[in-house]
């Protein structure tokens, strides 16, 4: 066993918080690793599972199966229906939540101390006997087709279809981890069955535990809730590049307000320089008023009430991307100040203020990130995913101390390409029209 401690300082009001989280990395004995915190004062755990592989290991031609059988998996297990299984999870006074993202499975359980055994073994039910009973999957497809057929009419949502469409075509990343109304409805309880089979298994589980649990109890517990799963699932899917070309893309939808999402490649996770582009995403428009891009757009011209940038690395591309609206008279400036801005950066550089009051935001706000068991098992275990160690969160703020700004200039000259911005447009913007 493998025992970290980190030691976290707060400072507000003059004083300074401090606060100890002893992570231990264990392996039970049937091999699942797991990283755990004790914190006894409160009788109360925290579990964090996911699982890697998520959406992307829909089968061919069954988009959405992944998702909508994550959707069925409190619908009911074991001999327990639907109703059955609520009570007694409300019984229990625990809370389980079930999501699926592009590449991940994620299981939250959140339990009393008191109840910690019966809490595991409904979660074991759970995930180890799904029912898949025909009138809930029939209740539940039908809630994600309205949500399909809603995304249809949501400009947001119609720019990124668009946009992954086109970045990552024949990839899974390219669609909906929803599925099309086709796709789900054609969804059988077999394949349902089948997705579970795929995307629920033990070589793609990380794990962590925050509470009144003590690491050595930690490794029999899991190897019990966890120790039926399919030992392997299929092959992940491969990587791909960014497919899509600087340009403008106008889809035509009636709406007083155009919305536009933006981007173009970006950086990997664990390239040298991302705590540098990290902050010149920030300096970009990642923090808020404080960025250029919301400065310029709308503080200097007042074209829209919010504009922001973000950097996406998924585990197969990597995206810089921004959304913005405006008003449809209006969008075309937007978006030539946001190519401005970009431009700026990438031949100009950021300035020392901007670097220094950038650095003091991300340090100071680290910490207020582990506010409670829950954060805590959600940080541990993304961290445990990318292939993070335990004394990353000791040492994050002194990485981000650590880049100089000749560090953000050279990223921002190699990585801020304004000639590869696309903008996908959804509405009526006057005086733009599409380039491809």
């Amino acid at each position: 066993m493998l025992r970290f401690v980190l030691t976290l300082c707060v400072a507000a009001a003059g004083t300074v918080a401090r606060a100890e989280v002893n992570i231990q990395q264990i392996t039970s004995p049937e091999g699942i690793n797991a990283w755990v915190v004790e914190e006894p004062s409160i009788p109360f755990t925290a579990l964090e599972i996911r699982m890697r592989g998520g959406a992307s290991l829909d089968e061919d031609g069954k988009r959405g199966a992944v998702n909508l059988m994550t959707a069925l998996i409190e619908e009911g297990s074991g001999d327990m229906d639907a109703q059955a299984f609520q009570r007694e999870l409300d019984a229990l006074a625990a809370s389980f939540s079930f999501r699926v993202f592009d590449d991940t499975m994620s299981i939250s359980a959140r339990f009393l101390t008191e109840n910690q055994d019966a809490a595991l073994a409904l979660l074991k039910q759970a995930l180890t006997q799904p029912r898949f009973d025909q009138d809930a999957i029939d209740r539940v497809r039908a809630q994600v087709i309205s949500g399909i057929a809603s995304d249809e009419k949501n400009p947001n949502r119609i720019a990124g279809a668009y946009f992954d469409g086109a970045a990552f075509a024949g990839h899974p990343y390219a669609t909906s981890i929803d599925g099309t109304v086709e796709s789900v409805g054609a969804l059988s309880q077999a394949d349902l069955f089948a997705a579970h089979r795929n995307t629920l298994t033990r070589d793609q589980i990380f794990v962590s535990a925050v509470g009144d649990i003590s690491a050595d109890e930690i490794g029999p517990i899991l190897d019990d809730l966890l120790g039926d799963l399919p030992a392997e699932g299929p092959p992940a899917v491969g990587d791909v590049d960014f497919g899509l070309a600087g340009g403008v893309t106008v889809i035509d939808y009636d709406t007083p307000q155009s919305v536009a999402l933006f981007g173009h490649a970006g950086i990997e996770r664990d390239d040298d320089d991302f705590f540098a582009a990290y902050i010149l995403n920030s300096i970009l428009g990642g923090s808020g008023f404080e960025s250029r891009l919301m400065n310029e757009v709308r503080e200097e011209r007042g074209l829209t009430y919010g504009i922001r940038s973000y950097l996406v690395p998924k585990f197969h591309a990597e995206m810089w991307i921004g959304q913005v609206a405006s008003a449809n008279a209006t969008i075309a400036e937007a978006i030539e100040v946001t190519r401005d801005v970009w431009t700026g950066l990438a031949t100009d550089g950021v300035t020392e203020e901007e670097l220094a009051v950038t650095k003091t935001y991300l340090t100071g706000e680290y910490p207020l990130r582990f506010d409670g068991n829950a954060e805590i098992a959600e940080i541990m275990v993304g961290m445990q995913m990318i292939g993070l160690p335990p004394e990353y969160v000791v040492n994050r703020n002194d990485y981000i101390e650590a880049v100089t700004i000749d560090d953000v200039n050279r990223v921002a000259a190699t990585y801020l390409r304004p000639d590869d911005l696309h903008f996908v447009v959804v509405g009526k913007p006057v005086g733009l029209e599409s380039t491809d």
